[in-house]
């Protein structure tokens, strides 16, 4: 006799979720089963509640949001959308500064290259994670091969739930960081500030600061000065 699936019943964020089966010898209506004429050992097993966690994925370069739109149409197209439940890419807000001196704003990814995947796993929505375009594999620990050099199998390990709590608590709380086009070498044109019209090279680039310091020419000599993002303009 083949139980019918479980219905996800909705969770408390603080707490992982669990999926709750009928108790170990019944079946939905209550009535009781012998577990050793139905399978015994597996069907035990398959009594046992399914926890949902969270696992990181590692995606191809700039493809986070491909991968998550992608996976969330194939774990319905699958059947296993009650299983892989959310799909988050952590991000902070950012500003970027362009070269004509205007700003946009954009989101920085807390983690480039990683998806975050909250899901029971089992052998079905592993293989709908591992066989969706651009994931390279989960986050986990690699299972050496007996022989021979080649790479083993990788066990996805699961977040702690200090590693969850800290990820989107820097994801929620970061402020936002004002990013620029310029390397060092870039020629810029100071539009602010005591040292406005003065031309210059760019040394150093701090973004966690905003700010860059560059080489002016100040009574015929090279001064390095350190100067806002939003005191410059970058030159062709």
């Amino acid at each position: 006799m083949t139980l019918p699936p479980p219905a996800v019943p909705e969770i408390e964020p603080d707490a992982p979720e669990v999926l709750e089966l009928p108790a170990e010898g019944t079946d939905p209506a209550g009535e009781v089963l012998d577990l050793a004429a139905e399978g015994g050992a597996e069907a035990a097993e398959a009594a046992k509640p399914q926890v949902a966690r969270w696992f990181a994925v590692q995606v191809a370069s700039s493809c986070e949001k491909k991968v998550k739109a992608t996976l969330e149409q194939r774990a319905v197209t699958l059947g296993v959308s009650n299983r892989i439940l959310e799909i988050e890419i952590p991000q902070t807000p950012g500003v970027k500064l362009k070269k004509d001196g205007s700003r946009q704003s954009i989101e920085e990814k807390v983690f480039p290259g990683y998806v975050l995947v909250r899901m029971v796993l089992d052998e079905d929505t592993m293989m709908a994670v591992r066989s969706t375009p651009n994931v390279i594999n989960f986050v986990g620990q690699e299972e050496r091969r007996a022989t021979g050099k080649a790479r083993g199998h990788i066990r996805p390990r699961p977040l702690s739930r200090q590693e969850v709590d800290r990820i989107f608590k820097r994801a929620a709380e970061k402020k936002p960081v004002l990013k620029v086009d310029l390397t060092e070498g870039d020629q810029i044109l100071v539009t602010a500030g005591p040292f406005k019209d003065f031309q210059g090279e760019v040394i150093e680039v701090s973004g966690e600061r905003s700010k860059l310091k560059a080489l002016l020419s100040i009574f015929g000599r090279e001064t390095p000065v350190e100067l806002e993002f939003s005191q410059i303009s970058k030159q062709s």
